[in-house]
């Protein structure tokens, strides 16, 4: 089954070209914000890769009320707004609540819907109904195939402008584990697939300032994992200080590392899509 090529400003999700989603995990100060931005582009400029900016407004699954949360959906999304207009970015943005998917929608190219959500009908629906693309996260309780339920909703709302990003499996406590399959059992649902490497090194239970609350040592072989399984797409947090980030400190990449991180996983990739577009896999 081939999949549907999604467009994302001038991204083309879903064709030969790998894309890249990056930025701080949750929407900080100006100044880191664009700080990461100029960065990106140099990355995006060098390397000849598209990249999609994301940073969250609101992160509503903190495990403290103690801890930072984001600037909120207006404010947030006034300042996305400004990094696609300075930049050239699309941008991307998590909506939590039906009623923030039409304010968002109207500065914000992609919406995403969190892993934890993923089967929350009424946020799919009203995303949907926005007409903006929508990535859906994968569930850590659903097994990919099972992915095929909230993309029927979002479908059955309207809206085939569907990506589908893998972030690992809750594997029994406190921990995750990326199973390869699931890159193409999901990819056999038609639509772009992105694997969200630095989420999937996260330690539940472990807060994300402290250095054990993520395994930065596993990023490079689960990316070339990724997408030696042929991926369309890598989801990398970035951040100029990830050991002072407000959300995620122990799993972001240090924006400065991501041009050297990013050369190995673009040379896999052009090896992939020759192996792809030659190969003839058996039904």
């Amino acid at each position: 089954m081939s999949r549907k090529k999604v467009k994302v400003g001038t991204i083309e999700c879903g064709s030969d070209e790998l894309f890249v989603i990056s930025g701080p995990c949750v929407i900080e100060e100006e100044s880191i914000m664009m700080k990461t931005a100029e960065k990106l582009k140099e990355v995006s400029e060098r390397l000849k890769v598209k990249i999609i900016y994301k940073s969250s407004f609101q992160k509503d699954n903190r495990s403290s009320l103690k801890y930072y949360t984001g600037p909120g959906l207006d404010k947030g999304v006034k300042l996305l707004a400004r990094i696609r207009e300075e930049f050239g970015f699309p941008v991307l943005t998590d909506i939590h609540y039906p009623d923030q998917a039409r304010a968002a929608a109207d500065a914000i190219d992609v919406l995403q819907i969190p892993a934890y959500l993923c089967m929350q009908t009424d946020l799919m629906v009203a995303a949907a109904k926005t007409g903006r693309v929508i990535n859906i996260k994968h569930g850590q309780f659903l097994a990919p195939e099972n992915m095929k339920h909230p993309v029927t909703k979002c479908v059955e709302a309207g809206n085939d402008q569907i990506i589908l990003t893998e972030r690992g499996y809750t594997f029994g406590y406190n921990d995750l584990i990326v199973d390869p399959r699931s890159f193409y059992h999901m990819s056999k649902l038609g639509y772009p697939v992105v694997f969200d490497i630095t989420h999937s090194i996260r330690k539940y239970g472990i807060p994300s300032a402290d250095a054990k609350g993520g395994a930065r040592e596993f990023l490079p072989v689960l990316s070339r994992a990724g997408v030696a399984a042929g991926v369309d797409g890598v989801f990398i947090e970035t951040h100029p200080e990830p050991e002072k980030a407000l959300c995620d400190a122990a799993s972001q990449l240090c924006v400065y590392d991501l041009e050297e991180f990013l050369k190995p996983l673009l040379e896999l990739h052009a090896i992939e899509v020759k192996y792809r577009n030659r190969e003839v896999i058996p039904a």
